[in-house]
């Protein structure tokens, strides 16, 4: 609660001060976002411990029976589809799809986008857990996914590109770091050889350059699009 609330303080603050100096904002206003805000403050104190007693500890509990398994490969497909769905379920992609929607007037669908960032998160899971089945080296995968998304600059949309580039961000938020990373952490145990620490970390950067290169791919197609008609 102390966390929560230090975090959150601060912006109460600056509206506080905002509101006094220069918003003048209806009492009506100020008192719905204090509600808000309080809300805001209890659902994060009890989403952070459904983390801490629930997402954690399930996720390494997975991750280890899942490294136990003789046929280790079928690491990689569980971590595709707990990859696809952990991003579907992501409130900030969600919102970040909507934004995109209501900015686009409907040109650009939320559900396109939605679906387009969770497969590609879905297959950056996959590679993760598939650079520690294999042993897989990290730097050489994120140097040519980043050298990718250089290159395809190139030909995306100019409208995609900072979609593009926010959409690493949103999309490794809170059910995507507690749990997938958990979810590493306990293969990355469970498996003979492997470091859990160099091993299982470094999902969390698959996660953000995938929905960098699933929507500039998606953007090249909408200008291959633009340019026919």
């Amino acid at each position: 609660m102390i966390n929560v609330a230090a975090a959150l303080l601060p912006l109460l603050v600056f509206f506080i001060i905002f509101q006094v100096t220069h918003l003048k904002l209806p009492t009506e206003y100020v008192t719905g976002l204090l509600k808000g805000v309080l809300l805001a403050f209890v659902g994060m104190v009890l989403f952070l411990q459904g983390v801490e007693v629930a997402f954690l500890p399930a996720g390494q509990a997975i991750g280890a029976y899942l490294g136990s398994l003789e046929q280790k490969w079928v690491i990689i497909l569980f971590g595709f589809l707990l990859g696809f769905l952990a991003t579907y379920a992501e409130p900030a992609v969600r919102v970040l799809c909507y934004q995109i929607e209501q900015s686009s007037a409907g040109s650009i669908r939320s559900s396109l986008i939605l679906y387009t960032l969770s497969t590609g998160v879905a297959i950056a899971v996959a590679l993760g857990m598939a650079r520690i089945v294999y042993d897989l080296p990290f730097l050489a995968i994120i140097v040519v996914g980043y050298l990718l998304a250089i290159a395809l600059l190139r030909y995306a949309d100019r409208d995609f590109i900072a979609i593009a580039f926010d959409s690493g961000g949103v999309a490794t938020g809170p059910m995507a770091v507690t749990f997938l990373t958990a979810l590493a952490v306990g293969a990355a145990a469970s498996i003979g050889g492997r470091t859990t620490i160099a091993d299982s970390f470094g999902l969390v950067a698959l996660i953000a350059l995938a929905p960098i290169l699933a929507v500039l791919l998606l953007s090249t197609l909408y200008r291959k699009k633009r340019c026919i008609a």
